[in-house]
């Protein structure tokens, strides 16, 4: 018998640091599945990206066996990399928290392309830009 999917869980994970606490073992327990296995192999690839949060979706199957795709890094994590910033402006149109060049929206766009709806890297680039400004992150040429 062919195994069938049975659900679909997304979760955000710092990479390399992945534990059985939640939300890892809150999103799997009811689920079946082999916390600790997965932990595991989650950590053993990721622990280059050590300390970056990273989106996982979990594929779990009747069998209670489990796939999971690693995402690239949400957008803001990474402007924040960038900006040199701890967190984006609780109000992004008075407050002014860092600065990114476009040279750095475009090596962001870069990694972030794949999980984007653009079909090149100016219109990824583009959309990365929307989100530095509502984080209060200035565009600088």
């Amino acid at each position: 018998m062919a195994k069938q999917l049975v659900a679909e869980i997304k979760v955000q994970v710092t990479g390399g640091q992945a534990t059985p606490a939640p939300p890892v073992g809150t999103a799997l327990g009811p689920h079946g599945v082999n916390i600790g296995q997965f932990v595991q192999q989650f950590n053993d690839q990721t622990r280059e990206m050590a300390g970056t949060t990273l989106p996982v979706v979990i594929s779990v199957f009747n069998d209670r066996s489990f796939t999971f795709v690693i995402k690239s890094p949400p957008a803001a994590v990474l402007l924040k990399q960038a900006a040199q910033v701890a967190k984006g402006a609780s109000n992004p149109l008075k407050d002014k928290v860092g600065t990114v060049t476009q040279a750095q929206l475009k090596e962001i766009a870069q990694v972030k392309l794949a999980d984007l709806n653009a079909s090149n890297i100016d219109n990824a680039a583009r959309i990365i830009a929307g989100t530095a400004r509502s984080m209060g992150i200035t565009v600088v040429d």
